[in-house]
């Protein structure tokens, strides 16, 4: 079995994070270890959550996996809540890559145009250092635009997504994808590149009417665990597209669902089904 490491805060409550990335990656059948990089008592749309910093936990932590004599097949990030934990994180994939491992970096820091509000300007850049040293980055189109200082557009054509795209590229990593896109109403996908090859791919499926907190995380967990099934980047990111609509779409169908995120535990038979 596939053993990878997931680093990214744990909402308590919320449907995000690691509460979404350790039962999904589980049941596509790839052993998930954790790292958190914060315990949030919710996700932060809720009011007056509370934050419990683990800056200080992630050095001694992998310290004692090292020493122990573990290792990951893949290393995936997601939302880092400093500049310190980037130097941590760095050091980290420093230390557990070996080969034929793989390191994927969701960079969690904006969408809709903006940063989200814990980040200052600086942020950007120290975000980049740990896109630097991965295989696969999967920003969002205002991430995308803040790692490379390209222009965020909410209207563009496909000149503009390669363009994009060889520019995240450059930061390092030999793989870019970017979520979101979409060439036409009422589609909505990812396009990608391959740095190595000059290649690029693209897969669009149905968008639905809605936006859920916590949708990136479920795409980028089932884009990881679709890999360590032996998937190709671009099934990979086909099947994560996939889940995350299912996902919504049983979510807009059930009345009673909560507001804070898409119930993606009623979609995993879809996902198990998928992978079989």
């Amino acid at each position: 079995m596939k053993r990878i490491v997931s680093i990214q805060d744990i909402s308590c409550l919320g449907k995000c994070s690691l509460t979404v990335a350790l039962p999904i990656i589980s049941a596509m059948g790839v052993e998930c270890s954790i790292l958190p990089t914060a315990v949030l008592s919710t996700h932060t749309m809720f009011s007056g959550f509370t934050c419990k910093d683990l800056t200080d936990q992630i050095e001694p932590i992998a310290a004692h996996w090292k020493a122990s004599g573990l290792g990951f097949d893949a290393v995936y990030t997601g939302y880092l809540a400093s500049a310190q934990q980037v130097d941590h994180v760095c050091a980290f994939f420093d230390a557990f890559r070996r080969e034929g491992s793989l390191i994927v970096v969701d960079p969690v820091m904006a969408d809709n145009g903006k940063l989200y509000p814990a980040f200052g300007p600086e942020f950007p850049g120290q975000m980049a250092r740990v896109c630097t040293k991965a295989d696969l980055i999967l920003p969002n189109l205002t991430e995308a635009s803040l790692l490379t200082g390209l222009p965020y557009r909410t209207e563009y054509d496909e000149a503009y997504i390669k363009e994009m795209l060889q520019a995240l590229a450059a930061l390092g990593p030999r793989y870019a994808a970017l979520t979101g896109v979409s060439f036409e109403p009422g589609k909505l996908g990812v396009m990608y590149y391959d740095r190595v090859g000059g290649q690029y791919g693209s897969y669009f499926t149905e968008h639905l009417p809605a936006t859920f907190h916590g949708t990136g995380d479920v795409f980028a967990s089932t884009c990881v665990g679709a890999l360590m099934r032996g998937m190709t980047l671009g099934e990979a990111l086909a099947l994560a597209a996939d889940y995350t609509v299912e996902s919504i779409r049983l979510t807009l169908e059930t009345p009673d669902a909560n507001w804070y995120g898409v119930e993606f535990e009623r979609a995993i038979p879809y996902l198990v089904r998928r992978l079989h």
